[in-house]
């Protein structure tokens, strides 16, 4: 891809956008005047993409413009310094990037508010740029028009008003790229608060929501600032810092500079509704936003291949800051669970890529979100290093980075230089090897004759290529004779450990560990025996699925090592366990008989902790017993155990909807409708009560409830429901269609749906980075080799779209290796079971 920065490096940006035409037009009008250096005895060329070009001028000059693939470009080829000033139009679509609505009820009013998306690349949708990372400049932001709050990234300066409507000016911004750019304009409400350092703290939602709803996140914005001003020693760079909940989002929340947008999930958490895992979740995510202002805003890749320096490092950072907040929240167990788990599932089908990917076109930059890889496989691997050369040098070494490149771009070397010259050790020896390339390690350790043998290959899980890479692996044995890092393909160690060996001992290298009988044994004793941390516990277990998964053991030792969690109390350990259930229903998806063999361990292991817990939470009980008790009630309901039914039915019954506990509420009306002799009354009543609310949380778990429905009428009415955007809409279709195909019920006519409206789904979201959801969720979930060869059938011709070519490929891969692993493994696994 041609950059144009390389011939245009603009320095400030004057917009204005008129706003009042949105609602009644569905057009807005925009005029930017951008001063700059044109480099190169060629035309001057700027991203302009759905832009109406009314007027042009460069140096005070009238020029003629064309339009050809998004760059405009100008009959101009002045050197030097240049101003060139632009009028324009756009049309206001419901497309969630450039600037779009937002839709909302309020009283019983319709109501709409106007928000901006520009990452990765939709900065030329708003105006004329050059929209690529590097092209830092300063922005002076006004806006026109007729909402009674009108927000941007800096402070607002002056507000002038007149018959026409309310001119908004905003302080310059530093200087900063594109797709940080950003404002909101809308009926909003507020609460706010100051952090120690005096910078003003705003949480904003619609007046739909209950004011209580903003104050977890207000308090949390606060104290995550102040935390990462002392953490890296560098102050956060702005007077304020906006955090807004819109109706309409399709990503989770973005890290425009000084004005972070979130999905209402990510941000709003009413007291009478959100559960624990909510109130977690909206912190952490806040965390991650309010790194980037850091992370990617201060400081930004020099290009998008580089990606992983802002989302990696968002993505340690959130579970960082949010440990040191709420040290009883153990989330470095949460890291491990959430993004351990997602990096190690995805990071083992051939074709994945790796953490840094080169890219050319905007369809690849779109594809490069992946989150298991981009965010959960790369800050896995900066926790990795972080422990490797210590929290002091970590720190030191971010320090030096902020300050030495604050307002400018970077690669990964200067961040590696950086962190290099603080801890003494050379830092892109070790990660160079793993952010370039793809997959991970299996470390195969075996004792024979007292010796110790380590072995390290490439973990596959489905077909693959036949590979010989290797990586410098920090071992983090727990015996320390063991070496620090295995870079060889193959290393002894005489006498062996007689004892309790455990690699990876803090789960913070990403590889997994396959153990011989002995040394397996060894460990399942220690299990037993509570010698074991919850972590070690859950990561041994997630291991075991992993290995399976891969081949290299047998799927029914699954069944056998959840035996040793009989006692198992601890959440983060349950996550894991459930994970495990999870995984063993592939064997009997298609088997009834099998399934309630399924369905009794699933009740055997969970009973002694229901029996601890029950329905109710006890006074004083930790949060994350509240947590639990949502997992094994899950247990038990998925055991079909009749009283655990006949108590949800009850609490669904005799319990308005915003009443019942907030972490069982889901599984509480999944029971409801599931077990219900009149599923069409049922369903009525929730889809009744979801249009109802304006609570995204109650929304969330109606729609995770009513789509465990296994009555045929009703699954063909919810699905019939996907594309009538006044229901359900489009930021949450994808989140209906994947709950819909994981219902073994309904799975076959989502899977219909999806084929039979990909027109839509491409009109809807093919300029989104949602798009790769489709491929990937139904791979993820279809499980038949009749379904394979529709897979197959329908996406290749789809291999065109660059932003889908990796999701089908890895797809095709994922099903493939899944029903191979049915054919050789469903036999015994389902004899295990029986046992």
């Amino acid at each position: 891809m041609d950059r144009l920065f390389s011939q245009f490096q603009p320095e400030h940006y004057d917009i204005q956008w008129d706003l009042r035409q949105a609602k009644s037009n569905r057009l807005i009008r925009g005029t930017a005047t951008i001063r700059g250096q044109h480099l190169a005895a060629e035309p001057i060329r700027l991203h302009a993409k759905d832009l109406q070009i009314e007027e042009t001028t460069v140096n005070s000059q009238a020029v003629k413009t064309s339009t050809d693939n998004d760059i405009l470009t100008f009959d101009n080829t002045d050197n030097g310094p240049v101003q060139i000033t632009i009028k324009f139009s756009l049309a206001l679509t419901d497309a969630m990037h450039g600037i779009y609505p937002c839709y909302y009820e309020h009283q019983g009013q319709k109501r709409e508010l106007y928000a901006t998306q520009f990452e990765s690349h939709h900065a030329r949708e708003a105006f004329p740029c050059v929209d690529e990372p590097e092209a830092k400049a300063t922005f002076a932001i006004s806006i026109l028009s007729n909402e009674p709050v009108v927000l941007s990234n800096m402070p607002v300066v002056s507000q002038r008003e007149s018959s026409e409507g309310t001119l908004t000016t905003f302080e310059q911004t530093p200087r900063m790229s594109t797709y940080l750019a950003a404002f909101v304009a809308g009926d909003l409400q507020r609460a706010t608060t100051a952090a120690k350092s005096g910078v003003e703290v705003n949480v904003y939602a619609t007046p739909a929501q209950s004011a209580d709803s903003l104050n977890w996140a207000l308090q949390h914005a606060a104290q995550t600032i102040d935390f990462f001003n002392e953490y890296f020693g560098v102050p956060y760079p702005l007077p304020k810092s906006d955090h807004v909940a819109l109706p309409d989002f399709s990503s989770g929340a973005m890290e425009n500079w000084g004005l972070v947008t979130y999905r209402e999930t990510a941000l709003l958490a009413d007291p009478a509704t959100a559960s624990v895992s909510t109130r977690q979740y909206i912190a952490t995510v806040i965390a991650h936003e309010l790194s980037h202002q850091w992370f990617g805003n201060l400081v930004t890749m020099k290009w998008w291949n580089n990606l992983w320096l802002n989302e990696s490092f968002a993505t340690l950072m959130e579970y960082l800051a949010t440990n040191a907040l709420h040290p009883d929240w153990r989330q470095w167990d949460e890291f491990a669970n959430n993004e351990g788990v997602a990096a190690l599932r995805r990071d083992s089908i051939d074709g994945v890529q790796p953490v840094q990917t080169d890219v050319s076109s905007p369809a690849e930059i779109s594809a490069l979100f992946d989150g298991a890889i981009v965010y959960a496989k790369g800050g896995r691997l900066l926790r990795m290093m972080q422990l490797w050369i210590g929290d002091e040098a970590f720190r030191a070494g971010l320090k030096q980075y902020f300050t030495r490149f604050k307002y400018s771009n970077t690669t990964g070397d200067d961040l590696w230089d950086c962190l290099s010259q603080a801890s003494g050790k050379d830092v892109g020896a070790l990660m160079n090897t793993w952010i370039s390339q793809p997959g991970y390690p299996v470390v195969y350790a075996s004792l024979d004759n007292g010796e110790l043998t380590l072995r390290q290959e490439q973990f596959f899980t489905g077909p693959h290529q036949p590979s010989d890479r290797l990586w410098p692996i920090p071992l983090g044995a727990n015996d320390q004779r063991l070496p620090e890092i295995l870079k060889e393909r193959e290393q002894c160690l005489s006498p062996a450990p007689d004892g309790l060996l455990l690699l990876n001992h803090q789960n913070a290298s990403h590889f997994i560990t396959c153990y011989d009988d002995t040394l397996r044994a060894r460990i399942l004793q220690a299990i037993t025996d509570g010698i074991l941390t919850p972590a070690q516990r859950a990561q041994y277990l997630n291991e075991q699925i992993l290995l399976a998964r891969g081949g290299l053991v047998a799927s029914s030792t699954l069944v056998e090592a959840l035996a040793a969690f009989q006692n198992e109390s601890d959440q983060t350990v349950w996550e894991i366990i459930a994970l495990a259930i999870s995984d063993l229903k592939k064997f009997v998806d298609q088997d009834e008989a099998a399934e309630k063999l399924l369905r009794r361990l699933s009740g055997k292991l969970a009973r002694r902790q229901f029996e601890r817990l029950g329905w109710n939470k006890h006074p004083g009980e930790p949060e994350s017993d509240s947590k639990l008790r949502a997992a094994i009630i899950d247990c038990m309901l998925y055991s079909e155990d009749a009283a655990a039914i006949s108590t949800a039915r009850q609490l669904y019954q005799n319990t308005p909807l915003a009443e019942l506990s907030a972490d069982l509420r889901p599984s509480i009306i999944g029971a409801a409708v599931r077990y219900s002799d009149q599923p069409a009354g049922i369903v009525s009543q929730l889809l009744e009560a979801y249009q109802a609310t304006q609570s995204a949380d109650l929304r969330s778990d109606i729609a995770a409830g009513v789509a465990t429905t296994r009555d045929a009428e009703q699954l063909a009415r919810l699905i019939g429901l996907l594309t009538n955007t006044d229901i359900i809409r489009s930021q949450d279709t994808v989140h209906w269609f994947v709950d819909l195909l994981r219902n073994r019920y309904g799975r076959e006519a989502a899977w219909r749906w999806m084929r039979s409206q990909w027109s839509w789904i491409e009109q809807t979201f093919a300029s989104d980075k949602s798009h790769d959801y489709f491929p990937r969720y139904a791979a993820m979930l279809l499980m038949t080799r009749q379904q394979l060869a529709e897979y197959r059938e329908f996406f290749t011709p789809l291999r065109r779209d660059q932003s889908l070519v990796r999701a089908i490929d890895m797809g095709i891969l994922d099903l493939e290796g899944k029903l191979d692993l049915i054919d050789r493994d469903k036999a015994a696994a389902i004899a295990a079971l029986a046992k």
